[in-house]
């Protein structure tokens, strides 16, 4: 896996993102909170959490692929190429779109029209006459390493492993330079799923995009990720290097999460949980919104939200939400 320089730029830049829908008494629930993160050209970077984090949110709105209304941005910036995508006019924002920020979703059966051949949907996305269009597209299904003949078969003829890589196809079709993996192995057997991983990490590498891989399984991100976003409740816990943080997470809730991760070496004994939920948008608590859940839990916990800390120096830094972090400040575990 080729490693990004800090030379190389910053490719987005998410700055205090906030994004609310509308409440039954005429308000707003924030569904996601005061969220920064970067992903820098060629590097990928994994945005983690459970289901109703608010992860996919994130992800749309990069793109604003939420209609507003419902969805509102009262604050924050989604910089991409230096330019804040959320104040794009829609016809600058077409232009971001598959050529800039394309995406992968986790449900291929839902992603491609089933009365519609797969070759006829890739050449709709591709510029040219007929026959150049035809022959980008052969090319596009080689890529992704499906038979010539995927060009004239229907959806429903082709098994969940292939849809995703017609999906992934569609999705390198116009060269985007950022490409937004959304649970892209959720509805696929373990043995696909990695080759799905491999996949991308291949394209990454071939067409020189950056991948954000969205995910709530942090045993993936492992041998792909180089930066790694913890997500909890829309908010970010926890932040750094992918192998900094796997090793030594810093919140209980990284911590649970890698906890969950079925291990070979686990030959007997049941596999640890996280009780409880992720709390409502509507329903948080006034403090840490992982305190009713954390065996940590103290009355300092319930008065406010932590602020966010280094717990290391160096690029990217290690900072975790949270008053008593697993990891001090050295490094090591507390």
């Amino acid at each position: 896996m080729r490693e990004p320089t800090q030379e190389e730029g910053t490719l987005l830049d998410v700055r205090h993102l906030t994004i609310g829908f509308p409440a039954e008494d005429g308000g707003r629930i924030d569904v996601v909170r005061d969220v920064s993160f970067t992903v820098d050209a060629g590097e990928t970077v994994a945005l983690v959490g459970e289901s109703g984090c608010g992860k996919s949110v994130t992800a749309l709105s990069l793109a604003r692929l939420i209609p507003s209304p419902p969805v509102s941005y009262p604050t924050g910036e989604v910089r991409f190429r230096g330019v804040d995508t959320l104040r794009l006019s829609r016809r600058d924002l077409q232009a971001v779109r598959g050529s800039g920020i394309a995406y992968v979703f986790q449900d291929p059966g839902t992603a491609l029209n089933p009365v519609f051949r797969i070759g006829f949907q890739l050449c709709e996305v591709l510029a040219g006459n007929r026959q150049q269009r035809r022959e980008q597209a052969l090319d596009l299904l080689a890529q992704v390493g499906l038979p010539a003949s995927s060009f004239q078969a229907y959806p429903y003829e082709l098994s969940g492993g292939m849809q995703q890589r017609v999906v992934i196809a569609l999705a390198i079709a116009r060269h985007p330079v950022l490409l937004v993996a959304d649970e892209p192995t959720t509805a696929l057997d373990v043995t696909i799923q990695a080759q799905i991983l491999d996949l991308l990490k291949q394209l990454q590498q071939k067409l020189g995009m950056a991948v954000l891989l969205i995910t709530h399984n942090l045993g993936l991100v492992a041998d792909v990720a180089h930066r790694v976003n913890v997500m909890y409740a829309g908010m970010l816990v926890e932040r750094g290097e992918a192998e900094v943080v796997l090793r030594h997470p810093a919140h209980p809730y990284a911590r649970g999460l890698l906890d969950v991760v079925p291990r070979l070496e686990r030959v007997t004994g049941r596999l640890s949980g996280i009780p409880g939920m992720v709390p409502a948008p509507g329903r948080l608590p006034s403090g840490c919104p992982f305190a009713d859940r954390c065996p940590h839990t103290a009355a300092r916990c319930r008065e406010a939200v932590p602020p966010e800390i280094a717990v290391s120096e160096g690029y990217p830094v290690h900072s975790v939400r949270c008053y008593f972090p697993l990891v001090s400040s050295g490094g090591q575990h507390a």
